[in-house]
C-alpha cells in the first residue's frame, strides 16, 4: 500500500516560527496558492474552518483508494486494515490531548458532541441507563451555569436539557473588556449546579478562560464540567487530565482536519455509566426482541457505520500539528493576534471586541466598524482577497451584551504571516474612507 506522504517541510521546524519558517509551512496548503478578485488570497477565517495540509488530503484518498471498508464487522483484510487505521486516529487524537483512547468518542463535530452529553443525561432523567446513570439525571431545582459568551453549540443543547427536565439555566456574566466575572461565578454555582459548560477560549473575543478556576468551583459544588475546546485544541496545548475537566468537544476540521468529525472527551468512568443517545447497530453486547444491552465507551456512543476516512484524515492533521508543535503554533498566533488587535485599535472609528492590546488572547479579534454593517465590511475585505467573518459568529447572546448586532471577525493560524496581518489592517483603513463615513 502506498505511504501517506509527511510534509518535508516539518522536519527541521524547531525553535520559535517566523515568517520564513510559516512561508514554508504555507507549501502544504495548496488552496492558499491563488488569486482572489486579482489579489492573492489571505485567508483569515480559519476560527470558521481551517484548511488542510496535502497530507491531510492525501490520507483521505488514500483510505478510499486502499482501505475502504467498515470498521468492527468483517473479518476480511480491507475490513482490519480499515478497523486498525480507524482506531490508530483514535489513539492519536487521545494522545493529543493527554486522554486515554477509549475516552475518545467519534462525532460528526462538537455540536453533535455536547448534543451527545445533554440527550444522555435527558435519558439519565428520563430514568435509562439503571442506577450507574442516575448521577446525570437532571430536575426541577438542578441547574445548568453556562457563561455569556458561549456560542450557540454550547447554548441550545443545555436549553433543551433544561426544558426537558425542568431544571434552571444560569449564566456567568462577561464584563465590558470580555472576561468572565469571576466573582459571579462564586455566586452562582452552587449545591444545586448539576452542570457547568463553558468555552476555553471564546470564538468573539479572543479571551481564554480561567479553566482552573472554573473546574475547582464547579467540582467543590458537585457539578460536572464540560469545555468547549472547538477554539483551544487547534491553537494551545490542552491537557484533559491537568485541566481535570470531566468532557470536553472539539471539531476536526477547526484543527487542519476534514468536515465531519468531531471529537467528545470524556473521563472513562463517565462514558461507561451514561446511556446512549444514538442507539442501533455496533454498539451492543446482546440484543432480544424487547431489548439490547451496551458496549463500554467509545462504540456506545458509535452506532451505525462510522466516519472512517474522516477520522483517519484527523489523525494525520494531529502528527501535522505535533510534529510543528503546539507550543510555537500558540506562540506565533499570539504573536499575530497581538497584532491584529494594536492594528486595529489604531484605525479610527474601529471598536475591537475582547481584551485590549497586551493582554493574553488567542489570535482572533472581532470588530466593529462605526457606521458599516459587517456585511459591508465583508464585502469590502473579499474584493481586496481577504477571506474574514461577518456575522454574529453564532453567539447572538454576546453580541446583544455588547449592543451590537454583527461584527467582522478575523481569524489567524499556523500558515497566516505577519505580512498577512498587514494586509488586512491596510484594507480595514480603507473601509470607513470607501463608505463615505467620518
Amino acid at each position: 500500500m502506498p505511504v501517506v506522504s509527511t510534509p518535508e517541510t516539518l522536519k527541521p521546524l524547531t525553535g520559535p516560527l517566523d515568517n520564513a519558517e510559516v512561508l514554508r509551512i504555507r507549501n502544504d496548503f495548496p488552496i492558499l496558492h491563488q488569486q482572489v478578485n486579482g489579489h492573492p488570497l489571505v485567508y483569515l477565517d480559519s476560527g470558521a474552518t481551517s484548511q488542510n495540509p496535502l497530507s491531510v488530503i492525501e490520507a483521505e484518498q488514500e483510505f478510499y483508494e486502499q482501505r475502504n471498508s467498515a470498521v468492527h464487522r468483517g473479518a476480511h483484510t480491507l475490513a482490519v486494515a480499515a478497523t486498525d487505521v480507524y482506531e490508530d486516529a483514535r489513539a492519536k487524537v487521545a494522545g493529543f490531548v493527554n486522554a486515554r483512547p477509549n475516552e475518545i468518542v467519534w462525532t460528526s463535530n462538537a455540536t453533535e458532541a455536547i448534543n451527545l452529553i445533554a440527550y444522555s443525561f435527558s435519558n439519565a432523567a428520563a430514568g435509562r441507563g439503571g442506577e450507574a446513570a442516575r448521577r446525570f439525571a437532571l430536575g426541577a431545582g438542578d441547574e445548568i451555569v453556562v457563561t455569556e459568551m458561549e456560542h450557540h453549540a454550547n447554548l441550545i443543547p443545555w436549553q433543551e436539557l433544561a426544558a426537558r427536565t425542568g431544571a434552571t439555566l444560569r449564566f456567568i456574566p462577561v464584563d465590558d473588556d470580555g472576561a468572565l466575572r469571576l466573582e459571579e461565578a462564586e455566586r452562582l454555582i452552587t449545591g444545586r449546579t448539576k452542570i457547568v459548560a463553558f468555552t476555553h477560549a471564546s470564538n468573539v473575543l479572543g479571551t481564554i478562560n480561567p479553566v482552573e478556576t472554573l473546574v475547582r468551583l464547579a467540582h467543590n459544588a458537585g457539578a460536572l464540567v464540560v469545555l468547549d475546546a472547538c477554539q483551544s485544541v487547534p491553537h494551545l496545548p490542552v491537557d484533559v487530565k491537568a485541566l481535570d475537566v470531566d468532557f470536553a468537544a472539539f471539531s476536526g476540521h477547526k484543527m487542519l482536519g476534514p468536515t465531519g468529525i468531531g471529537v467528545l472527551y470524556g473521563k472513562a468512568e463517565l462514558l461507561d455509566a451514561m446511556p446512549p443517545f444514538l442507539t442501533g447497530g455496533s454498539m451492543i453486547t446482546t440484543v432480544t426482541m424487547e431489548q439490547a444491552d451496551y458496549l463500554p465507551s467509545p462504540q456506545r456512543f458509535e452506532a451505525g457505520t462510522q466516519r472512517i476516512s474522516q477520522a483517519m484524515a484527523l489523525g494525520t492533521a494531529v502528527d501535522y500539528l505535533q510534529e510543528t508543535g503546539m507550543d510555537r503554533i500558540h506562540a506565533w498566533e499570539a504573536t499575530l493576534g497581538e497584532r491584529l488587535v494594536a492594528g486595529l485599535e489604531a484605525i479610527e472609528g474601529i471598536r475591537v471586541l475582547g481584551p485590549r492590546a497586551g493582554v493574553e488572547r488567542i489570535g482572533l479579534a472581532a470588530f466593529d466598524v462605526d457606521g458599516v454593517h459587517s456585511h459591508d465590511v465583508g464585502q469590502f475585505l473579499d474584493d481586496a482577497g481577504i477571506a474574514v467573518r461577518v456575522g454574529h459568529h453564532c453567539a447572538q447572546p454576546l453580541h446583544r451584551r455588547l449592543g451590537l448586532i454583527s461584527t467582522t471577525r478575523a481569524s489567524t493560524y499556523l500558515y497566516n504571516t505577519t505580512d498577512d496581518v498587514d494586509a488586512f489592517l491596510n484594507a480595514v483603513a480603507g473601509v470607513r474612507p470607501f463608505f463615505g463615513v467620518k
